[in-house]
């Protein structure tokens, strides 16, 4: 993206059941998980009134793809997504109704540059199910510039893992260490760092910098730079449609 966006940093927050904003219980977030076995998981969490909200959005959005006047109604209810089905499920909602309009990379950008922090969110968590090659890097880069640690979390999700080149995916982790945000965020951490000596020299010119200010290493650190040591990769790590490091 060439339009700047104002840098801000959202705390975690959680959901009355205790789990955090924008994840399920079991901490997987849309990025991960097919539509279809998205659908059917929040449907079983969702009460009466969020399912029948659910089901309708959907329906809209299938039925009336695309733009529509001034806004299509299905970008109306990712609006509505929060309030109708509660914060912790809200990314999950909006993930199928984009999924459900088949929005392309477009009309991602376009929701994207005119949406609140949880409606760009929910594109960036929606980029693995709707968009095969590295057209919608632009909004990864986007939020990897901001201070919005949420943002930056769901940046790093399977399409910056397949797309983003070795060095923008080097900065990128080294922006997690900066801002705190938890290297379990990074897909594919393991096949990307694995025997990489670049990376390995970035982290540890930074523990060296923090040590030297009298200041704590992250320990997220110390994982990552494990991580990038030379070998035989851990077996089930090979992603066929990541690039290498």
């Amino acid at each position: 993206m060439t339009q700047p966006h104002t840098a801000h940093v959202t705390p975690d927050t959680q959901d009355a059941d205790g789990t955090p904003d924008g994840q399920d219980a079991q901490g997987t977030t849309p990025a991960h998980v097919p539509p279809a076995d998205l659908r059917a998981a929040l449907t079983t969490r969702l009460g009466g009134a969020a399912r029948a909200w659910l089901d309708q959005a959907l329906d809209e959005a299938a039925a009336h793809p695309g733009t529509h006047g001034p806004i299509s109604v299905w970008e109306l209810r990712l609006a509505e997504a929060g309030r109708r089905c509660g914060p912790a499920h809200a990314d999950a909602a909006r993930v199928l109704v984009l999924h459900a309009a088949r929005a392309d990379t477009g009309t991602l950008t376009r929701v994207y540059s005119q949406g609140t922090a949880d409606e760009r969110r929910a594109v960036l968590h929606a980029l693995p199910h709707l968009v095969p090659g590295p057209d919608a890097l632009p909004l990864v880069e986007d939020a990897l510039r901001t201070n919005d640690t949420r943002l930056v979390a769901a940046a790093l999700g399977p399409y910056a893992a397949r797309h983003l080149d070795a060095h923008q995916w080097r900065h990128a982790v080294l922006k997690c260490l900066f801002t705190g945000v938890a290297v379990d965020s990074v897909a594919d951490l393991a096949r990307r760092a694995h025997g990489d000596d670049e990376l390995a020299r970035m982290l540890a010119d930074y523990a060296a910098e923090r040590t030297a200010a009298d200041r704590t290493v992250p320990e997220d650190l110390h994982r990552v730079l494990a991580l990038t040591e030379s070998g035989r990769p851990a077996p089930g790590t090979a992603d066929p449609h990541g690039k290498e490091s």
